[in-house]
């Protein structure tokens, strides 16, 4: 199978930037969606000739965050939201269940500028990886989206001038990545490519993406059981329609 996850900074406007051209020339077998920034219904009429069994989760509030899961087989079935009404307002967490595992699509809560949210944030990854955690006691769980978090230095351009004083790059949300990984979640592109420096997402300013001054936040996280089936690991960074670019991986299930 081919997976794939894309923030796609609103999927109308991603639409009328060819999100259907892009959809036939990578050929995923299920490609997740975040920041749809739609109502399920508005989704669903974006969507309603592409060709896959479409679920998506919205938030209250029009026009923000919001997660969609776009399927070739239809699955056996489609969860949203991690059960916490603090967390289930915005849309940012949906679920597809298949024979042999969980995918999880998640958009992960920005801290916001000046790091205004930076309290919820810790609230809301120790609510995630705790409903992770109850997901792979029934199925091993493959986790992917935007996950608003550079790991490690490797993952961003310019780390020390943004440690700690960015959103995307705090100690706090590092250890919230670290916190996944130490419950033996592999960061599937790391796995392979331990070295490379690869981005998913590039400011608007300043032409960041022509001169490749991004941030490596899309992540596909494999759960333990999970990990010797994944063939290969990538960052598709040639295709546009959105800040972020694609990223996937190739899996045998």
């Amino acid at each position: 199978m081919k997976l794939i996850s894309w923030n796609v900074n609103g999927i109308r406007a991603a639409y009328k930037k060819g999100f259907a051209e892009r959809l036939n020339e990578i050929q995923p077998d299920v490609i997740c969606l975040q920041e749809t920034k739609a109502q399920d219904d508005q989704v669903a009429e974006t969507l309603f000739d592409i060709g896959y069994h479409t679920y998506s989760n919205s938030a209250i509030k029009k026009g923000y965050s919001g997660t969609a899961i776009l399927s070739k087989t239809e699955p056996i079935n489609v969860y949203r939201d991690i059960g916490i009404e603090e967390h289930d307002t915005e849309g940012r967490v949906l679920v597809a269940e298949y024979d042999g595992f969980y995918l999880l699509t998640v958009y992960t809560p920005n801290s916001g500028q000046g790091l205004k949210r930076h309290g919820y944030r810790k609230s809301w990854d120790e609510a995630f990886l705790n409903y992770v955690l109850e997901l792979e006691k029934k199925k091993p769980v493959m986790i992917c989206g935007d996950l608003n978090v550079a790991h490690k230095p490797i993952d961003l351009k310019n780390d020390k001038s943004n440690y700690n004083k960015t959103a995307g790059y705090t100690q706090l949300e590092i250890d919230g990545m670290d916190a996944i990984v130490s419950a033996g979640y592999v960061d599937t592109f790391r796995h392979f490519y331990p070295e490379e420096e690869k981005y998913s997402w590039w400011s608007f300013r300043a032409n960041a993406r022509e001169k490749n001054i991004g941030w490596r936040i899309d992540y596909f996280l494999s759960s333990p059981k999970l990990i010797g089936s994944v063939k290969d690991a990538f960052i598709l960074n040639e295709v546009h329609g959105s800040d972020h670019c694609p990223v996937g991986i190739e899996v045998e299930i």
